[in-house]
């Protein structure tokens, strides 16, 4: 699951503001300066998550056999970050606080499946590159699919389903990897040819057994939709309010992993449940995650915090630090939004520089560099690519062949929709 990346990583530790969107679906008027401030609180966000991905995807995952303070604080977190934005998103191009009814209900549907295909076709097209580093965007791809008959919920509904996607979906998953006996197996980067050849393998992984299994990680896409539906999410009591709730669920989630695995007996029990390992390899999983996937001798194993190892508490704990995030962007949006703009502007077009960094990283175009240099490198290139990018053409270029296509998609089927949403980003 997340073997190829922590691998490479080991080895390289031993060695102008958004303009509005096309996407027309009907949303209640708002002050345009707290809408814009919003929004570039928001993509500010998007862009630290893509920032936190391409660390934890260059920079060591140990530095002299201890791990770096990179994986223990990125790892896992800037990926979930990187989904409750989608779920923001979603709500941004669903009528944000507005309940979207017929047409534009059904436009907005129908343009989050193509948005949801052309994510997935982008992901199994990086999947050719074969990088050493897990491609996210086939698996966010298919949470955009399941997104798509959320749209039409109350906000409460979308909340108990992201209790379930925490709470049962993370059990189902181990069923069916002990079912499949998938301990030891790794899962691969699929492409057009691996889907067609192994379909029934192919569905199994995104939903389930795979690195991002779309099924609890629907946890975050609901919470951020719930997020981005809040009537007055740029005021600074909503941000206040994402930023220490989202700091208790992140302890809350800590300390019960902690109380059940020292106190409770947990360790221990991971140790004489787990046959061929020590109490090393074990305190390895809990620091690096499962490699190449969560065993399955005991369901004490649900009880951790590891990184990607998607366990109940991993959900809530992760859930909370991106909500802390996303609290603490919509602050400074309100107060230093200058200062956001860099980040702001990366944050507008996260799909072309994912992607172009899934590219760099697979060819090793900077692999003479020491691994600080190279994401220092990356983060300036990107900065500068969108400034200019923003400024001369608008949209970055895979975003806005998703714009264009879902605006198409929105037209044809709700051409009476006269408002727009803020923004459309692809995540």
């Amino acid at each position: 699951m997340t073997g190829l990346r922590r691998n490479n990583e080991r080895r390289r530790g031993a060695a102008g503001a958004p303009a509005s969107s096309s996407a027309e679906v009907a949303v209640p008027s708002v002050d345009p300066l707290q809408a814009k401030a919003r929004v570039v609180g928001v993509d500010a966000v998007r862009g630290i998550a893509l920032i936190g991905i391409m660390a934890v995807h260059v920079l060591p995952a140990t530095v002299h056999g201890a791990p770096s303070l990179t994986w223990l604080v990125l790892a896992g977190r800037a990926a979930a970050l990187f989904a409750l934005l989608a779920g923001i998103s979603i709500a941004f191009l669903s009528g944000a606080e507005r309940r979207l009814t017929g047409r534009n209900l059904l436009a907005a549907r129908a343009a989050l499946i193509v948005r949801a295909l052309l994510i997935v076709v982008f992901g199994l097209l990086l999947g050719y590159m074969e990088s050493s580093n897990l491609v996210i965007l086939t698996y966010y791809g298919i949470m955009f699919f399941l997104a798509v008959p959320l749209i039409g919920l109350r906000t409460r509904w979308l909340l108990v389903t992201a209790l379930v996607s925490t709470i049962v979906c993370p059990v189902l998953m181990q069923v069916v990897r002990y079912r499949d006996d998938l301990q030891q197996v790794q899962v691969p980067d699929y492409t057009f040819g691996g889907v067609l050849a192994h379909p029934g393998r192919f569905i199994e992984d995104m939903l389930l057994t795979g690195g991002y299994p779309a099924l609890p990680w629907m946890a975050y896409i609901c919470v951020g939709m719930a997020v981005g539906r809040l009537p007055r999410l740029m005021s600074r009591r909503a941000a206040l309010m994402l930023l220490l709730g989202g700091g208790v669920l992140a302890v809350t989630g800590w300390a019960i992993s902690a109380v059940l695995l020292g106190p409770g007996g947990g360790f221990d029990q991971l140790v004489r449940s787990t046959p061929g390992s020590n109490e090393r390899e074990v305190a390895d999983i809990l620091v690096f995650g499962p490699d190449p996937a969560l065993p399955t001798t005991t369901w004490w194993w649900l009880a951790i915090l590891a990184p990607y190892s998607t366990t109940p508490l991993h959900i809530l704990h992760t859930l909370g630090t991106a909500l802390a995030i996303v609290g603490s962007g919509l602050l400074a949006a309100k107060y230093a939004r200058p200062l956001l703009l860099p980040l702001s502007l990366m944050g507008t077009m996260t799909l072309t520089l994912y992607s172009a960094h899934i590219v760099i990283e697979a060819v090793d175009l900077l692999d003479g560099y020491r691994s600080v240099v190279s994401l220092a490198i990356q983060v300036g290139l990107f900065i500068g690519f969108a400034v200019l990018w923003r400024r001369s053409v608008g949209k970055g270029p895979l975003e806005g062949l998703v714009a264009f296509v879902t605006g198409w998609v929105r037209k044809r089927l709700a051409p009476s929709a006269s408002t727009r949403v803020p923004a459309e980003r692809w995540i």
